[in-house]
């Protein structure tokens, strides 16, 4: 268990608020939606009062139809996960046996390194271009009879890129193994690759964490063959997710004007944010909802500097594949955006 690389998430503003002394703090270290869920979740969660009965199977199939219309995907081709991680953790239970390998571009979600660890696999790492794009031609020379998973994160965590369908499509079409395709931040981006579930080993994941701020209740779905369904299915706990959470996503698919106006509020902010970052610190270009930047400041220091003057970003330096001088902030609202800016202008010149 030692060499199992723990998740360290970021700090709560509880957390901070009691560390330093803080009546206020910001938190745009978890990639939160900062508007909320619509409406009508809020209604669905004051009048849910099964809590001493299991989740209903029609639950399920209703919040799978409802995806199915949103996505324009068949449904049996959707299964639902406790968040993208809970499909994570049965797709490595079905592929990843000791010694199987792994193949991650780097750097990317520290989660599937632990998920290799977890299943006793071994990572194939593979460095990213300098615009942080996955490398075809070494992922593909990566590969061997060993290879069970490739993953591909779009837009990629923690550097918010997107990659090209047609580059994804020829590491699909050249190998055996699955690729599994991590899309929780698809709803910010400019184009996703969906258009790629049609091949038998893909699978495309997605969450209702992120546009849709659902975060705490951990939900996701994932869109894969429905052969790969079947077999899913039979690792998949019994109860997956709670009828809150499935209930809650259905509220959501009912309001997309609520989604579409947050997704649209936080692409604003996040072509504001990045400016106002360019004068100040090598940022990249992002599809998510969050920013990636490096500043001559270590990104430990800097984040602590940050946290002392209530504002919580994510120290990226210990992501595989990430430098010292690595951060990522989310997009928070403007008037939150705006304290991260004058705090980062104060640990700056300092």
């Amino acid at each position: 268990m030692k060499k199992i690389p723990e998740y360290v998430p970021g700090k709560s503003i509880d957390e901070v608020k009691r560390l330093f002394g803080l009546k206020k703090v910001v938190k745009l270290a978890s990639n939160e939606n900062p508007y909320g869920p619509s409406p009508k979740v809020l209604e669905v969660l004051r009048s849910f009062d099964k809590f001493h009965i299991y989740p209903s199977p029609s639950e399920m199939e209703e919040l799978i139809e409802r995806i199915s219309e949103y996505l324009g995907v068949e449904g049996e081709r959707i299964v639902i996960g406790a968040g993208i991680d809970g499909i994570l953790e049965n797709v490595f239970k079905m592929f990843v046996d000791p010694l199987d390998e792994v193949v991650i571009p780097i750097p990317s979600f520290p989660y599937y390194h632990t998920l290799t660890s977890v299943m006793n696999g071994k990572e194939i790492r593979v460095r990213r271009k300098g615009n942080f794009q996955i490398d075809e031609e070494a992922i593909l020379n990566s590969i061997t009879e060993k290879t069970k998973i490739i993953i591909v994160c779009s837009p990629n965590n923690p550097t918010g890129n997107i990659e090209d369908a047609d580059t994804v499509r020829a590491i699909v079409e050249s190998c055996n193994a699955l690729v599994f395709i991590d899309e929780a931040y698809a709803e910010f981006a400019s184009r996703d690759l969906l258009e790629l579930s049609e091949y038998e080993n893909v699978v495309i994941a997605r969450t209702f964490s992120k546009a849709f701020g659902l975060a705490n209740l951990r939900i996701g779905y994932a869109v894969m063959s429905s052969e790969l369904k079947k077999a899913y299915m039979k690792v998949t706990t019994p109860f997956p997710v709670s009828s809150i959470a499935i209930l809650a996503a259905i509220a959501s698919l009912e309001d997309l004007r609520h989604m579409r106006s947050c997704v649209e509020k936080i692409r604003a902010e996040r072509a504001r944010l990045y400016a106002g970052l360019k004068d100040r610190v090598k940022v990249c270009p992002s599809e998510a909802n969050f920013l990636f930047f490096e500043s001559l400041m270590k990104a430990s220091e800097l984040a602590e500097e940050l946290m002392k003057r209530g504002v919580i970003v994510r120290d990226c330096s210990k992501f595989v594949g990430c430098s010292p001088f690595s951060v990522r902030v989310s997009i928070g609202r403007r008037e939150e955006n705006d304290e991260f800016l004058k705090a980062l202008d104060e640990v700056l010149r300092g």
